[in-house]
């Protein structure tokens, strides 16, 4: 992501994504329900915080500074997910 506003798009829809997966498995029911609330506010704070770091961008080099944190909000994301199937 080379600016500002793809990147939070990109940040929006994918806890977007995760949060109503773990509002399905919430609704299927089970035992797992503290795990997925958990989960949920993880997503939610997920947001906020690449959210907040996109809005302070290193002036010398935006490009390479979003490619940074693209990965590691992928990474998170990534460890979220993994979480969820596994609840």
């Amino acid at each position: 992501m080379a600016n500002k506003r793809q990147f939070k798009k990109h940040v929006h829809n994918v806890c977007g994504d995760l949060f109503a997966d773990c509002v399905a498995l919430t609704m299927c029911g089970g035992d797992n329900r503290e795990t997925l609330e958990r989960l949920m506010a993880e997503t939610l704070a997920l947001n906020n915080e690449f959210t907040a770091r996109a809005c302070h961008v290193e002036p010398n080099d935006a490009k390479a500074y979003f490619k940074h944190i693209g990965a590691d909000f992928d990474a998170k994301a990534e460890e979220i997910f993994a979480q969820i199937v596994k609840a």
